[in-house]
């Protein structure tokens, strides 16, 4: 479940830039008001939080498909990272990244361009169209790949800058994310 909180009480007549956008996730991760917050929190492009729950089968999943992308690409996995994207600053599950990408991009709060693969795990709670709408965000942001895991049934859609592909063009077994 999604909670939708007004980050500022100043009136929004457009969406943000990208440098407010950062701003105002820069000032959220500083927050002492949130720093305890169980959850993953996010900006829409209008400047809104939005704060999701997250529960020990979603967390479960996660840990295993970043074990297991980095047991088999290399690289790093990083868990729910701010990415500044068309739709707001948003933080996949998973996102992995190659050594190449790392070596690109120090250090940025939140990133400006998307790790290779972004990863969204489907939780009750969650509408698919918004999903979708983040894996597109993710991709148009500079992933190579997007994906939204269904953990209950072992289900994977992958999107890449052409929209939904049947299978993914990293090497990776795809049976071996569902433990």
């Amino acid at each position: 479940m999604s909670a939708q909180v007004s980050a500022s009480s100043e009136t929004i007549e457009a969406p943000l830039a990208p440098e407010q956008l950062a701003r105002r996730w820069q000032a959220m991760c500083v927050d002492p008001i949130l720093e305890d917050i169980a959850g993953k929190i996010e900006l829409t492009e209008w400047g809104e939080i939005l704060m999701s729950s997250v529960s020990k089968s979603h967390g479960l999943a996660a840990a295993r498909l970043a074990q297991c992308l980095e047991k088999v690409l290399g690289g790093r996995t990083v868990v729910e990272v701010g990415i500044a994207t068309a739709i707001g600053v948003r933080a996949p599950d998973v996102a992995w990244c190659s050594d190449a990408y790392l070596a690109a991009h120090p250090e940025e709060m939140p990133l400006e361009s998307a790790p290779e693969i972004c990863v969204e795990i489907f939780s009750t709670g969650n509408a698919l169209p918004k999903l979708r709408e983040k894996a597109m965000a993710y991709v148009k942001a500079g992933a190579v790949e997007a994906w939204i895991v269904f953990p209950q049934t072992r289900r994977l859609e992958i999107y890449d800058r052409s929209g939904s592909r049947e299978s993914t063009s990293f090497n990776v077994d795809t049976s071996d994310l569902f433990g």
